[in-house]
């Protein structure tokens, strides 16, 4: 019997082919209390199965293709990290000693305690990574049972036309399938930003996550269609549709062979203007994804996972300083734009000081995070400042500043900056003392008091996802309101064409750098509100720079107008058909 499934669309394209289930591991452990005498004991399982993983991982690691997606050996390293992370081991050490719990009871219960608090996480990204601790989890508490931690047998000898369907996959087991072996994925869980999503972007495979039951009522073998484009996935398809659906697929792979040969042209539009391709990146070696999509430069640079895993302190300057410089020189001589930490009471650290004030605030949205929170810590700020600073000496390097909305805050935030190149001087350490300051404009506050930010800064860049949930009072992490999530919602779009329109007439430069700008179906509407600097994650570059090639600025112009005129869904949708076909 025919059905269809719906989820999110995560990576484009249409995949075809046979079901591959992958049976969750059960979490399902014994629970009993133990006597003192085996504390000890109880502690060195754990320590024995920990140095299992540690080799299980480490083997993946080294059997990496050498043109293995960036990505993958990120993640692996991601999983490295919680694996030896104080939060998991030494929480479940004091589980088992004070409570007498056994190591499996005691794994599960702190993965728990660590689930809760990333539930209470605003952003998306972060939220997400709480998947990465229950995978390394699962594989922990696998090596205690006496198990191998793989994919299921036979997975080597599968079809050439496999797609893979789980409740979820750990990006460690994602490294055992190769790129011949399998056509797509298709999870019950995750998002847009979840280690499933971001693989198989750089894979460019055909994914939709978050398609709720879908490893319970697809069974093994059923032949399914995954429309990566609308997260759909259809089982069993009728002999019609699975026709019209090929035909699609070999359709999009022949656009895809003709995107390859856009890579290394210059970006530009029909009547000649140069237009900025630029990468979003979460973690140094993204730099190379960067690069080898042809970005231009790294329009965003997310350093919250820096600040991650850290326990009881912060990320020192030298720690920082590697990883900016890192991504820098692997840009060989491209800009690097790096945004400042990003995180608050919404997404609070346990390293950050009054931890409890922090996860109990009343709206943490709308809180004490970002720069608030820098400035709040200017210790902390003054360390991430040098750190980037110092990355400016090995090449472009341009900082960012998210959700800033007052004068005495970018006031301070530059008066911090000069201060952490006074101590750069003391200290006899090189950087560029002419290194750029922007602002991200993600608070419509900011966009209206605009005049405050071109007057101080150098830069500024659209965060397109938070100016859309501020500017809409939608939490785009809440199932039950995201469907108002609209970046096309006339209030959004006509922040975003003022901010534009007032960055231009000031000679200040401006980018966006949220989900819009590698959105194809926005590319035109975006230029033709004069952008010229897009930044988006890498395996959208080219499929923008389609879009770009083919528009012309000035027949633009009219249709823009016309959707920047309309307030009703219906006109708004009818004008932008109007700016896809100008």
């Amino acid at each position: 019997m025919s059905f269809t499934l719906h989820g999110i669309p995560v990576s484009r394209g249409i995949a075809i082919g046979r079901a591959y289930l992958i049976a969750p591991a059960a979490l399902d452990v014994d629970h009993y209390l133990i006597e003192p005498a085996q504390i000890e004991s109880e502690i060195e399982r754990f320590r024995t199965a920990q140095q299992h993983v540690h080799y299980e991982l480490e083997t993946l690691r080294a059997d990496l293709a050498a043109d293995a997606p960036s990505e993958m050996g990120a993640f692996i390293n991601v999983h490295s990290m919680i694996l030896n992370d104080a939060m998991l081991v030494q929480e479940t050490f004091d589980l088992i000693r004070t409570r007498r719990y056994n190591v499996e009871w005691a794994l599960t219960e702190q993965l728990e305690r660590l689930s809760r608090h990333f539930d209470d996480i605003e952003d998306e990204y972060l939220r997400e990574r709480k998947a990465d601790i229950e995978q390394v989890v699962e594989r922990v508490l696998k090596a205690l049972a006496g198990a191998s931690v793989a994919l299921g047998d036979g997975v080597h000898g599968a079809c050439d036309e496999m797609i893979v369907v789980a409740h979820d996959i750990a990006p460690a087991d994602m490294m055992q399938f190769k790129t011949q072996t399998f056509q797509g994925f298709v999870t019950d869980l995750g998002g847009r930003t979840s280690h499933t999503a971001i693989v198989a972007r750089s894979l460019g495979i055909p994914a939709a996550v978050g398609v709720q039951h879908a490893s319970a009522l697809i069974r093994q073998d059923d032949l399914i269609i995954v429309d990566g484009d609308h997260g759909i996935v259809i089982v069993d398809p009728a002999p019609i549709v699975l026709e019209e659906y090929s035909y699609r697929q070999s359709e999009k792979a022949l656009e895809q062979r003709k995107l390859q040969r856009l890579k290394f042209s210059p970006t530009q539009t029909l009547c000649g203007t140069r237009i900025e391709l630029c990468a979003n990146i979460e973690l140094p070696d993204d730099a190379r994804a960067a690069v080898d999509a042809g970005a231009t430069g790294v329009g965003l640079f997310r350093t919250e996972f820096l600040f991650m895993n850290h326990k009881d302190r912060l990320p020192e300057e030298e720690e920082q300083f590697g990883a900016y410089r890192r991504a820098v020189e692997l840009m060989n001589g491209l800009p690097v734009t790096i945004r400042t930490i990003d995180v608050g009471a919404d997404k609070p650290l346990d390293s950050m000081s009054g931890g409890d004030a922090y996860e109990t605030a009343a709206n943490p949205a709308l809180g004490l995070r970002a720069i608030r929170w820098s400035l709040s810590e200017p210790q902390m700020f003054l360390t991430q400042l040098r750190a980037i600073l110092r990355a400016s000496a090995f090449g472009s390097v341009k900082i960012l500043i998210p959700m800033l909305a007052h004068a005495q805050e970018i006031d301070q935030t530059l008066d911090l900056i000069r201060e952490a190149k006074r101590q750069l001087d003391d200290a006899g350490m090189a950087y560029d003392p002419n290194v750029q300051v922007g602002a991200m404009i993600e608070i419509p506050a900011a966009a209206i008091a605009l005049p405050l930010f071109l007057k101080r800064l150098d830069f500024l860049s659209i965060g397109t996802n938070d100016l859309i949930q501020y500017t809409l009072a939608i939490d785009r992490a809440d199932n039950s309101v995201a469907h108002l999530y609209d970046p096309l919602h006339p209030a959004v779009l006509h922040l975003i064409a003022f901010t534009l329109r007032e960055a231009k007439r000031a000679g200040v430069p401006v980018s966006v750098c949220g989900e819009m700008a590698g959105d194809p179906t926005l590319t035109r509407l975006l230029l033709g509100m004069g952008l010229t600097e897009f930044s988006m994650h890498p395996s959208q570059l080219l499929v923008v720079k389609q879009e770009v090639l083919r528009s012309h600025l000035k027949t633009l112009e009219k249709p823009v107008a016309d959707v920047l005129a309309s307030f009703e869904p219906e006109e708004v949708q009818a004008a932008l058909k109007r700016v896809m076909l100008a």
